[in-house]
């Protein structure tokens, strides 16, 4: 594999770009009480939407780094744009121009995409200000200001960091698309979630029994089979050229096929259901349980991702980004 040299630097062009990503994911930006913010991750259970948003960022919510907001402003700046695609006739247009106004709308994301994260960037700065510790699952760290000495100039330096961030992240994705190997943004995705799985398994060796770890071990091997099998499996749709005679010799009559991926959407549907359902239960993370109204029915039914609520919407969100998704990619 090493000895193609096109495909050997794709492949230490993407490992260099994700170990830029992963150094972004500890740069830790000003301002911040970093003690406090060290004995809040040590007590907190990492849970809830935080912790889930947590493994796409790779740590970096948690470490408040500098990608702290990660991927996230921008699968949610693409499920925008794909949304309005159907309703507004001029994006309509511009899907149907291939190419050309594939660039045009890839340009529209990013300028969507900066502005969502400069809108959550604010929202995370004033909820670390104002003593939101629970927004990293320990509600014992509500009241303690994150941020000392807090003033607007500190509070835009931090917006405008992660703000940055965002747009680096976004452009590291891209880069990998372009010269690397496989979709960018999905291998920054794999990278953050799998920096976790160390600390993840250690948790559980320590915890459990080593009977415990080993299933879980085989558990996750099986689904990854399931998942390439899956993802390998296609609806072959048989075509017959007709024959045709030329001079004395008669050509074509060959039989072949049109091979159609059962699924078409892939992962997209995942993100996309999980980046919706993540905004609400954010929002009520951030703001506390105050034990009634729909700040509580947020609290109850979306934080907790084993309730019946949560696990019901989130399969039926996935259902429709996939049906949706798939009538994009596949336009016969």
């Amino acid at each position: 594999m090493f000895r193609v040299p096109d495909l050997r630097n794709k492949i230490l062009f993407t490992i260099l770009i994700v170990a830029v990503y992963r150094v972004g994911a500890h740069l830790p930006v000003p301002y911040v009480d970093f003690n406090a913010i060290k004995d809040l991750k040590a007590q907190s259970n990492n849970g809830g939407v935080v912790g889930f948003l947590d493994l796409f960022s790779g740590g970096a919510i948690t470490n408040v780094a500098i990608f702290f907001l990660g991927i996230m402003p921008y699968i949610t700046a693409s499920i925008i744009m794909q949304l309005l695609g159907v309703v507004i006739p001029k994006l309509e247009q511009w899907q149907n121009e291939g190419q050309v106004g594939q660039k045009k709308i890839t340009q529209w994301t990013r300028y969507l995409t900066v502005a969502l994260a400069l809108i959550q960037s604010t929202g995370f700065v004033f909820a670390l200000h104002q003593g939101k510790g629970g927004l990293f699952g320990f509600a014992g760290f509500r009241g303690k200001d994150l941020i000392p000495n807090f003033d607007a100039p500190r509070a835009a330096l931090i917006v405008l960091t992660w703000t940055a961030g965002t747009a680096l992240v976004m452009w590291l994705g891209e880069l990998i698309t372009q010269r690397g190997i496989g979709n960018g943004m999905s291998i920054l995705i794999f990278a953050s979630v799998v920096s976790r799985l160390p600390a993840q398994g250690g948790a559980i060796w320590s915890q459990g029994t080593k009977f415990q770890f080993f299933v879980i071990i085989l558990i996750g091997i099986g689904m990854i089979v399931g998942i390439v099998f899956v993802e390998s499996g296609q609806r072959r749709i048989p075509v017959q050229f007709a024959k045709r005679v030329v001079g004395r010799r008669m050509y074509g009559g060959q039989s072949t096929y049109i091979p159609l991926k059962v699924n078409q959407s892939g992962v997209i549907p995942v993100i996309f259901a999980s980046s919706i359902l993540a905004f609400p239960a954010l929002i009520a993370s951030a703001l506390g349980s105050s034990g009634h109204g729909i700040q509580k029915w947020i609290n109850d039914n979306l934080v907790t991702r084993q309730s019946w609520s949560y696990i019901g919407l989130y399969t039926i969100l996935i259902i429709f980004f996939a049906y949706f998704y798939t009538a994009i990619a596949f336009n016969p």
